[in-house]
């Protein structure tokens, strides 16, 4: 791995709280439509469960058309943060960086620094998987326990924006059953981490937050 000091400033923050999934399509006007743009951050109990899954999309609302050519952007560095003191100061990071064709993963691991900037930890434990195609069946590696995955998915959100924008306007008073997904048939560059629980230090909540940080 080339650059291993290149410090990354932050572009995008997609969620700060507990064990949960958040979501956020085009909403940063700063990233709209670019690739450090997160459309979702999910973090949930494994099958295995004694493991953690961290999953970071980007770039959203890809056609079915454009998706083959969609790329990570070697740039852009993606960071999970776990803070496992309550403090809500990350106390691990595990960081995902894309060079040609292949997503490397470092952690997770203790931040040489905390905050907005970050340089790649080349210190921690560094995994590596082929990006996946699209249309290809999806390419996983372990190593330590850990499993990675990075390829393009179907955009798994579900949101009814059109009567969401009812509701906000007046015209309308709650969701419909079913209602309409607006991101049906659109996709995501997904980055996928499985994690052991004891790697983590998680005896109970963590707060947890994904970050996109462009080289500067």
């Amino acid at each position: 791995m080339k650059n291993n000091k290149t410090i990354f400033g932050i572009a995008l923050l997609a969620i700060v709280g507990s064990v949960m999934i958040a979501a956020d399509h085009i909403d940063a006007p700063a990233v709209q439509g670019g690739t450090s743009d997160i459309t979702d951050f999910y973090a949930f109990q494994g099958t295995n469960a004694d493991n953690m899954v961290f999953v970071a999309n980007v770039q959203g609302l890809l056609s079915p058309s454009t998706t083959a050519e969609a790329m990570f952007d070697e740039n852009v560095l993606v960071e999970f943060n776990i803070d496992n003191t309550g403090d809500n100061v990350e106390d691990l990071v595990i960081q995902a960086i894309a060079r040609d064709g292949k997503m490397y993963f470092f952690g997770p691991t203790v931040p040489s620094a905390t905050g907005l900037n970050s340089t790649i930890e080349t210190n921690a434990t560094v995994s590596e998987v082929d990006i996946t195609s699209y249309g290809d069946s999806e390419f996983v590696t372990t190593n330590e326990g850990m499993r990675f995955f990075a390829g393009p998915r179907d955009d798994p959100f579900f949101m009814d924006f059109a009567q969401y924008s009812a509701i906000i306007g007046g015209t309308a008073t709650s969701f419909n059953n079913p209602g309409s997904d607006t991101f049906a048939g659109t996709n995501v560059m997904s980055i996928v981490v499985e994690v052991p629980k004891a790697m983590i230090g998680t005896s109970g909540t963590i707060n947890t937050w994904v970050e996109s940080k462009t080289k500067q």
